[in-house]
């Protein structure tokens, strides 16, 4: 008995061990983040604070997440009828600045700083705005003159404790436009997005009074609904085209509302029971605008846990990917309700990774993106490292834009490679279209794709003639193999540079 005892031992370990098999990490996959910046929610922690201080504090987002290899930050530079930069058509939002329609010579600079640390930690950046809300809340004395309240009254509808723009005015619609475009082409940016917000959420015994506009604009025998849906359906549509027009690479996403519609109301829905849709309440139709080719990506809020009887996190996941076309699907994940909710199921360390895991078995799913930024900063370090040891062990390029050839661009040709004091310097005729430069290790013979966990440097290309790599990067290696990552984010073929040749 005690002979066989080691050996049995053996068993159990070996068995043991076969249940912890380490978790494929993607090579591609969407990893973002949101940050809420109506009234300073994850950041600026106030909006009196000194420009230094926001700086720092954006850096620490920035830096958390970058450990987490996460990939992407989706920021909110409009959140009611004002902007985090400065525009033509918005006061300069309190919520950064302190007082609105006010900003400091230190502070009017901060959005293109915000997206050069972005990139220089090699993620994408989102700007996301609120299209319709024009106010948090009915203290209008706080807005500033030029805000559109004040210019503006007629295209204002008072609903609930807010003041909101009427989606069914041309003007209004025009008015969108050109604050995408203003954005679009000023700003190095690498996505407009939407959150949910259209027509506001239904509030019972309350009536959004846009019955003049539908009286004048609706076409004949259109309902009201129709009308209304029809409205966002011609902002989204023309919010694709002005950003393509502008920059074709730069991407348009939507975050609707996690339940398109109930099966009770429409054999095509969701099994679920949520108390609002955002076909029926919002008048928002993501499945006509994926079919119109109108959006790059979509992501769902999906903020329920896996098996909540009203609403399972696991069905609407299932709906969107089996109804998920020319788009791609991430899915909107709410660590914010960590141990923060009354669904018990929140409580459980694994319940936000196994909805990381479930995303990554359905083909039709590209990714994750989480609300908010600070739910996982704040609090749940055991969360954090779960999801870093299991799910986040890597890096992931985010997935390449929707574009009309996924094919890898060829490799650039160098026309020379120096080696100075500091740095190894690669001169090329032309890097106009590159964004990154990849570094990776190498032997002379060349391989047809290296593993990113091997990856030594994502490097920004600040200039479109030349690479410059650090020393202290490529240290004593012999041969590095670089590729460069495109506008849209396709990977190019590798070159490989031999160092050792490489004379000062």
């Amino acid at each position: 008995m005690l002979r066989i005892l080691p050996f049995l031992i053996l068993l159990v370990t070996i068995s043991s061990c076969s249940v912890f098999k380490p978790i494929a990490q993607p090579r591609s996959e969407f990893r973002g983040f949101w940050v809420a910046t109506v009234v300073n929610i994850d950041w600026p922690k106030n909006g009196n604070d000194a420009a230094e201080k926001q700086k720092k504090d954006f850096l620490e987002i920035l830096d958390f997440y970058q450990e987490l290899n996460f990939n992407a930050a989706i920021v909110q530079i409009r959140t009611a009828g004002d902007a985090f930069y400065d525009s033509e058509y918005a006061p300069w939002s309190r919520f950064l600045t302190g007082k609105e329609g006010e900003v400091s010579t230190s502070k009017s600079t901060l959005l293109k700083w915000m997206i050069h640390e972005t990139h220089q930690r090699g993620m994408e950046f989102h700007a996301w705005l609120n299209p319709y809300r024009a106010t948090f809340d009915l203290n209008t004395a706080k807005l500033s003159p030029t805000h559109d309240f004040n210019l503006h009254q007629e295209w204002m509808v008072k609903y609930g404790k807010k003041y909101y723009y009427d989606p069914g005015l041309p003007e209004v619609q025009q008015h969108m436009i050109a604050i995408i475009d203003e954005i679009t082409a000023n700003y190095d940016i690498d996505a407009i997005h939407f959150d949910d917000y259209f027509y506001p959420y239904t509030i019972e015994g309350e009536v959004f009074q846009d019955s003049i506009s539908f009286y004048n604009c609706a076409l004949p025998k259109q309902t009201l609904a129709d009308w209304r849906r029809s409205n966002i359906d011609s902002l989204v549509k023309k919010s694709h085209e002005i950003i393509k027009k502008r920059k074709p690479w730069v991407q348009f996403g939507v975050s609707p509302f996690g339940v398109w519609k109930n099966k009770s109301t429409d054999p095509k829905g969701s099994d679920t029971k949520a108390g609002q849709t955002t076909y029926e309440n919002l008048f928002a139709d993501p499945l006509l605008w994926m079919k119109k080719g109108w959006l790059d990506y979509l992501i769902p809020q999906v903020y329920w846990s896996m098996e909540l009887p009203v609403a399972s996190h696991k069905k609407i996941v299932d709906w969107w990917s089996n109804n998920t076309q020319r788009s791609k699907l991430y899915i909107g994940n709410g660590p914010y309700k960590i141990r923060n909710n009354s669904d018990k199921a929140w409580d459980n360390k694994k319940e936000l990774p196994n909805q990381i895991g479930y995303a990554r078995e359905k083909n039709a799913v590209f990714g994750n993106a989480f609300f908010s930024a600070k739910s996982l900063m704040n609090n749940n370090a055991d969360v954090t490292r779960y999801l870093k040891r299991k799910y986040y062990k890597s890096k992931a390029l985010p997935p390449v834009a929707k574009v009309t050839s996924n094919k890898r661009p060829d490799f650039y040709e160098p026309k020379s490679v120096s080696k100075s004091k500091n740095a190894i310097v690669i001169k090329f005729n032309d890097l106009d279209a590159v964004r990154y430069a990849m570094v990776y290790p190498s032997t002379k013979n060349e391989k047809e794709e290296y593993p990113l966990k091997k990856l030594i440097a994502k490097l920004p290309v600040r200039s479109n003639k030349e690479v410059i790599l650090p020393l202290e990067v490529v240290k004593k290696r012999r041969y590095i193999a670089v590729t460069f990552i495109d506008f849209y984010g396709r990977e190019s073929k590798p070159i490989i540079v031999h160092l050792s040749k490489l004379s000062q």
